[in-house]
């Protein structure tokens, strides 16, 4: 699978993006994720809109490589790790799961995960409803502003609308980095862009799938 790193350091910490939408923390053989709203496709078709369940499946497939690829012993979810209900999307979670039964996976629920305790106990998920310190970062869903602790979060699906030299402007998904939060693109390719303004204060790695671009 084809895919480009970039290495940076934040609070004197090593960290790795790369343009599969993971952050590498080799320090804690940790993955952090945000956003694969597994079970998004389900529930569009259970509303009468017909959604492939391809792209979970590639979702997945991502996934699996990075922790692969990593050698991860610990998998970090900054919300919506699931999209609503439970549906037939989540049998195909349930074996990916299975897979990876060695990987600790700790949620740190968003808005959209909703589902029953019983279900993150069945799924071997430990859950935190409102976020997670591991010095020196705080893990939460929604953008943490405050500078006592630098956060780590998603829900904004974060991305850059830039103009290369001699191509049309196109609309790409980044890392957003300020002196006191990295907000992670989503996981999941289901998702829209929340495409804002740049500021000078603010990092933005935009990335495609084989090149990292800093603004």
């Amino acid at each position: 699978m084809n895919f480009v790193e970039q290495h940076i350091n934040l609070q004197s910490e090593d960290l790795i993006l790369n343009s599969l939408r993971g952050l590498y923390w080799e320090k804690h053989d940790a993955l952090i994720i945000s956003d694969l709203h597994i079970g998004k496709s389900g529930h569009f078709r259970k509303h009468g809109i017909q959604i492939t369940s391809n792209v979970q499946t590639s979702d997945l497939k991502r996934l699996s490589f990075l922790i692969s690829h990593y050698r991860i012993r610990q998998l970090l979810v900054v919300g919506d790790l699931f999209h609503a209900e439970m549906n037939l999307d989540m049998h195909e979670f349930n074996q990916w799961r299975l897979a990876h039964a060695d990987v600790e996976i700790i949620l740190i629920k968003g808005n959209h995960d909703r589902l029953n305790p019983e279900i993150y106990q069945n799924f071997n998920i430990t859950c935190r409803n409102k976020d997670l310190l591991i010095d020196p970062f705080r893990f939460v869903h929604e953008p943490y502003s405050e500078t006592d602790v630098f956060s780590i979060s998603g829900h904004l699906h974060p991305g850059i609308s830039i103009q290369l030299k001699g191509q049309p402007r196109i609309k790409l998904p980044c890392f957003q980095v300020s002196k006191s939060y990295l907000i992670l693109p989503a996981f999941s390719l289901f998702t829209g862009l929340n495409v804002s303004e740049s500021d000078s204060e603010t990092k933005y790695y935009a990335f495609t799938e084989s090149s990292f671009f800093e603004f």
